[in-house]
């Protein structure tokens, strides 16, 4: 072999081998493509004046209330609470279920003496006011106080997370950050500029695409999670580009490699 042809052999084989790394690791990911919240320098200074401690909740079909209903006459407001409360001592979670008062589909909650009550679509403090009000009517106690719960709190998470699975939110409120947080955060695979929030609002489905990257989510009137949300998080390209040959990128590698050392046996020797 010449000494012409000898090099320009070798050069050929640094061109491929630069080729094949470059194609190996040409999937990776950046730093932008993982970091939350980036452009939270750039936020207007208005902006941070904004003001999200005014989340309420809002009263829908299928929703289970537990409400209590207390006064200084005990015995006057017995019928508006269920045996298993007035019972005291430990309640099952079951049996909790089971003693709310179940939204129907039309809105409405049945009330022991007060009849029908429209409660979808109001807050929860709205309702309070409205049971409050109701119930005097009956009672005639200066001392009634009404409280309601919601049972069926819960936010479900899945897709590229460390933890995937439906989580109950004690106290009524609770944030996408804090709810990806409960989930173990999302794995490096995630797609983080394109999380799918999925709403039912009105009897309506509603898909929100939510950017986690950009610091604008505080902002967002989807900051807080309603009842029976939904987040999906996607695999990123590198994720879903794999799928189709995950299976044998190992081989793949390692004949690349055979290769590789087998042309440069060849050129060394010859």
């Amino acid at each position: 072999m010449s000494l012409a042809n000898y090099t320009r052999m070798r050069h050929q084989y640094f061109y491929f081998s630069v080729l094949i790394t470059i194609l190996l690791f040409s999937s990776c990911g950046s730093k932008k493509d993982i970091v939350y919240f980036q452009n939270s320098d750039r936020i207007s200074e208005d902006m941070y004046y904004q003001d999200n401690s005014e989340f309420k909740t809002i009263i829908k079909p299928n929703d289970n209330l537990f409400i209590t209903v207390t006064a200084f006459n005990s015995e006057a407001v017995k019928v508006f609470n269920t045996n298993q409360f007035n019972q005291a001592g430990n309640i099952s979670a079951n049996a909790l279920d089971m003693s709310g008062y179940l939204v129907d589909h039309k809105g409405n909650i049945n009330v022991p003496l007060v009849g029908e009550i429209h409660v979808a679509g109001f807050t929860k403090d709205d309702v309070i006011q409205l049971l409050k009000k109701d119930i005097s009517k009956y009672v005639l106690d200066t001392t009634v106080v009404v409280n309601i719960r919601l049972l069926n709190y819960k936010v479900s998470v899945f897709g590229e997370v460390n933890r995937p699975g439906v989580y109950t939110v004690t106290d009524e409120k609770i944030s996408i950050p804090q709810a990806i947080a409960m989930a173990g955060d999302l794995t490096i695979y995630g797609e983080r500029r394109n999380v799918l929030l999925t709403r039912i609002e009105k009897g309506e489905t509603k898909f929100i695409h939510i950017d986690l990257t950009s610091a604008d989510l505080f902002f967002s009137p989807y900051y807080y999670l309603r009842q029976e949300d939904v987040l999906y998080i996607s695999p990123n390209g590198t994720k879903a580009g794999s799928s189709t040959y995950n299976q044998n990128l190992p081989l793949l590698v390692s004949l690349i490699s055979v290769t590789i050392t087998a042309v440069a046996l060849f050129l060394r020797y010859n």
